[in-house]
């Protein structure tokens, strides 16, 4: 798969900030999803110990969720840990992964934030402008915003604000379980993308191709 290029990795976080800025300009928050035959999950497993990651893609075929390949990247995080510019630590490793895939996916779902962001430019945002396809962020714990509480059932929601901003939604897959938190990445809009999220879904609490982009990640399948 070919990679955008957008810009290099060897900078210090206050310079990774202001360039959240300037990418976040960029980020599309509609657009017309195309004809939907392939959907990928992207997951980056890191060992708390020797600072290596690995990142890992996993490509269904949609709307059956069938496995059609992997791909898997390792490698050291050079970037530090800070909370806010997780993208500018994992995505290197991603980018290695998606660029080994042979089937290029229509939409990818992407564990970790979107819009959902102090500055509107999550790790699924930033991948996006990468790829240039269609990204939904779908985090599995709140970064920022306010919402109010959902009922237990499946399928029960509320919109995610930040400073009366919505930025997001938070959903649950399955009864009874934490909610997900859904925001748009690029090129989708967010009512597109909790109705992908949900069909992707096949009984567990995350949709199948993160859940199995996990996997992957963590080398269990």
């Amino acid at each position: 798969m070919k990679i955008k290029k957008l810009h290099d990795w060897d900078m210090t976080p206050s310079q990774a900030i202001a360039l959240q800025r300037e990418l976040a300009q960029k980020v599309s928050v509609c657009g017309t999803l195309p004809d939907i035959h392939l959907v990928a999950g992207a997951d980056v497993w890191h060992s708390r110990t020797s600072g290596m990651g690995r990142a890992a893609v996993v490509v269904l075929s949609y709307p059956d969720m069938q496995l059609v390949e992997v791909s898997r990247s390792e490698g050291h995080c050079h970037f530090p840990y800070i909370p806010g510019l997780l993208s500018f630590r994992e995505m290197p490793l991603l980018l290695s992964a998606f660029e080994g895939l042979e089937n290029i996916p229509d939409l990818i779902l992407m564990d970790g934030q979107g819009l959902a962001h102090p500055r509107r430019l999550g790790i699924a945002s930033h991948l996006g402008l990468f790829l240039n396809k269609p990204v939904i962020g779908c985090a599995k714990s709140r970064l920022i915003g306010e919402y109010t509480a959902l009922d237990e059932s499946a399928g029960s929601f509320s919109d995610l604000y930040h400073n009366t901003e919505l930025i997001g939604r938070v959903m649950r897959t399955r009864q009874g379980v934490n909610p997900l938190f859904i925001s748009v990445g690029h090129k989708i809009c967010l009512e597109e993308a909790c109705s992908m999220v949900a069909e992707c879904c096949r009984g567990y609490r995350l949709p199948e191709p993160t859940r199995q982009a996990h996997l992957a990640a963590a080398e269990l399948i």
